[in-house]
C-alpha cells in the first residue's frame, strides 16, 4: 500500500469530519476506524519487493467452488476468494506479478509459513491454533453450518432427522457440531461418513441418506456441480459458524495492516457485497448455475463491525 494511498483516504475522512462538525452535524465513526491500517512500507522489504514489481505467489484450491477452483484446460483460477486475493494484491502492490501456486489442506499452513506461497486464497477457518503459524486478514466469509437434502423431500429443519439416515465428512468440525446438536437436542439417526464432499454427495444422490450436512459454501459448491442443481437445495437452522480469511505471513506486521485496509476499503465501497453477489447469487462457471445462496446473517454482522475474531471467540446469535 503506498504512503501517498495511504494519506489520501486520511485526507479524505478528514474533508468529510470537518465538513460534518461546520455544518453542526454529529460526527459518525467510520467503518472500522479502529483498526489499523498505517502501514510503513519502509520497515517491510517483502511489500517492497512486491511494488517494485516483484511476484506475489498465490495459494489455490482445484475443487473449492466457490471460493476457489479451476476451470478450463488453461487452468484459469477463478472464485469468491480468488477474486478478493487478486484485488487486494492490485491495491497494495499494483506493479506486482501474481503466480499460482495449488495447495492442499495439509500443505497450507507449511508452505504460508515458510514463505514458499505468499497468501492462501481459499477458505481456510480463522482459529487460536492456526493463528500461531500465520496471519488472517478481516473475516470475509462465514460457514454456516447447515443440510443439503433433495428439493423435493420435504425436509425443512434438523429435528426432522430423527430415524433417518445422515451423510458427512470424517473428520470436519460439522461433523462434531452434528453430534452435539442431535444430543442437545435428543435426536436419534445414523451417520453415513466420507471422505469428501463429493462421496457423500454421491450418497445424497443415490437416496442412502436423506441429509448431508456440512458447511453452506461447500454444500453449494457440489451442488452447482451435481448433474440436476434444481434437484437439491440447502435447508435447516444454523447449527455452527466459522469466520473464513485469507491467510498470509505473521512475521511481517506491514503485510497485515495492508490487507486489512484493502479488504477494508472494499467492504466501505460496497464492492465485497457485488463479490458475493456475483459468486453466490449469479450463475457462475464452467455450468453457469446460480448456487443461490444469500449473505448469512453472521457475515452480514462481521461486515457490519469488520474484524478478524478467531473461531474461539466466535459466539453464534441465540
Amino acid at each position: 500500500m503506498s504512503s501517498s494511498l495511504k494519506w489520501g483516504w486520511l485526507a479524505a475522512a478528514l474533508v468529510c469530519a470537518g465538513s460534518a462538525m461546520a455544518a453542526g452535524k454529529p460526527v459518525k465513526a467510520e467503518l472500522g476506524a479502529n483498526i489499523d491500517t498505517a502501514v510503513d512500507v519502509s520497515a517491510s522489504p517483502t511489500l517492497q519487493r512486491w511494488q517494485a514489481g516483484g511476484t506475489v505467489v498465490l495459494g489455490v484450491r482445484e475443487a473449492a467452488t466457490p471460493m476457489s477452483y479451476v476451470i478450463g484446460a488453461n487452468e484459469k483460477f477463478v472464485g469468491y476468494h480468488m477474486d478478493l486475493c487478486e484485488r487486494v494484491v492490485q491495491a497494495i502492490a499494483p506493479k506486482a506479478q501474481i503466480k499460482y501456486m495449488v495447495l492442499t489442506p495439509q500443505n497450507t499452513m507449511p508452505l504460508i509459513n515458510n514463505g514458499t506461497a505468499d497468501f492462501n486464497c481459499a477458505s481456510m477457518t480463522n482459529n487460536l491454533t492456526r493463528q500461531k503459524q500465520v496471519a488472517f486478514g478481516l473475516t470475509t466469509y462465514v460457514s454456516e453450518v447447515r443440510m443439503a437434502v433433495r428439493a423435493d423431500s420435504g425436509i425443512t429443519s434438523f429435528k426432522q432427522l430423527q430415524g433417518r439416515n445422515v451423510g458427512a465428512i470424517t473428520g470436519t468440525t460439522a461433523v462434531q457440531i452434528l453430534r452435539k446438536y442431535a444430543s442437545d437436542n435428543e435426536l436419534n439417526f445414523k451417520t453415513l461418513m466420507s471422505k469428501d464432499q463429493f462421496e457423500s454427495f454421491l450418497l445424497l444422490e443415490s437416496g442412502r441418506v436423506d441429509a448431508f450436512v456440512l458447511d453452506d459454501n461447500m454444500l453449494a459448491g457440489v451442488i452447482g456441480q451435481s448433474k440436476n442443481p434444481k434437484g437439491y437445495k440447502i435447508v435447516g437452522e444454523v447449527i455452527g459458524a466459522e469466520p473464513i480469511a485469507i491467510q498470509f505471513s505473521k512475521n511481517d506486521p506491514q503485510i497485515k495492516k495492508a490487507v486489512d485496509g484493502a479488504i477494508l476499503q472494499m467492504i466501505r465501497s460496497g464492492e465485497i457485497h457485488k463479490l458475493y453477489a456475483k459468486w453466490f447469487m449469479q450463475a457462475i462457471p464452467p455450468k453457469n448455475v446460480n448456487l443461490n445462496l444469500p449473505m448469512g446473517e453472521m457475515l452480514k454482522k462481521q461486515l457490519a463491525a469488520p474484524n478478524d475474531t478467531p473461531l474461539e471467540q466466535f459466539v453464534l446469535p441465540q
